[in-house]
């Protein structure tokens, strides 16, 4: 006679079709929320603009009459609150931890709005930040969003494997730079999407280009794009190229992102909107 199941398989050597079946890891979302649609914001390394671009992307659905949000998975280099100008500090209730909501309506929550000053170093093992981004989709009260952007960090560690197991991604964009375009970076993203079975949207150039204000012609100061052909080898769809705009950088430092123009974030907007519409 089987020994009574103890529904725990690290100290059970029994061949059965629970112990055999692929685990769903994915966390449930606070009872009082409600989440459309979730998209991974992922880059092979730093410094490419990743945090910028899902800034955009947020406010442009936001301009296309969606209700926009964005989950700050980066627990160690936070960068959206300052991106928008916030300063307060998230609340709780009883349903549930509150997020600090835009000038134009967009829900943000990141560990800086729980910390007690924004400078505070965020010195914590793999564990506890997994734990974090977990907590913000399963503890915060997410209010009829319609599109959330995830900002995660660069690379392939803890947080980024946590948002691919444990959050239930419609697809990702891949944030790439011109001087960074190599197909062993972007391979990596892509690799680990096709193992999490996570659908990849496309990819996103930023920095692409630099036009000039007086004349209009575009410079590639990290030399001419490779998006083309990195694209092609995987296979990916080329959502948009962002250009390189000192004043798309002055109103992240001064917290008015939301009132950036750009034309070539919003075409890369209303691709990705395309996607889920057709």
């Amino acid at each position: 006679m089987a020994e009574e199941c103890t529904h725990d398989c690290s100290t059970c050597g029994q061949d059965c079709s629970s112990r055999n079946e692929p685990q769903d890891l994915t966390e449930k979302l606070n009872e009082y929320s409600s989440v459309k649609k979730v998209i991974g914001v992922v880059s092979g390394k730093g410094g490419v603009g990743k945090s910028t671009v899902t800034s955009l992307m947020a406010v442009m659905f936001n301009r296309m009459g969606y209700h926009t949000a964005i989950l700050d998975a980066d627990i160690t280099g936070p960068s959206i609150p300052k991106a928008f100008g916030i300063k307060e500090k998230a609340l709780g209730s009883e349903k549930g931890i509150l997020p600090i909501t835009t000038h134009s309506g967009i829900e943000i929550m990141s560990v800086n709005l729980l910390l007690e000053n924004e400078t505070d170093p965020v010195v914590w093992r793999g564990p506890i930040l997994a734990g974090t981004v977990k907590q913000f989709w399963s503890d915060v009260v997410w209010q009829d969003v319609d599109y959330m952007f995830v900002d995660m960090p660069p690379g392939t560690g803890d947080v980024p494997l946590t948002v691919f197991q444990s959050l239930p991604l419609d697809g990702i964009i891949i944030v790439t730079s011109p001087q960074e375009l190599v197909s062993m970076i972007v391979g990596k993203a892509v690799k680990m999407a096709q193992l999490m079975n996570v659908p990849i949207l496309g990819m996103i150039e930023n920095m692409s280009c630099y036009i000039c204000p007086d004349c209009g012609k575009k410079h590639y100061p990290f030399g001419e794009s490779r998006l083309e052909a990195v694209a092609g080898e995987f296979g990916l769809k080329i959502l948009g190229r962002l250009p390189i705009d000192p004043k798309h950088s002055t109103a992240c430092d001064n917290g008015t992102v939301e009132s950036v123009l750009c034309p070539e974030a919003q075409e890369a907007a209303e691709t990705i909107e395309k996607l889920f519409c057709s």
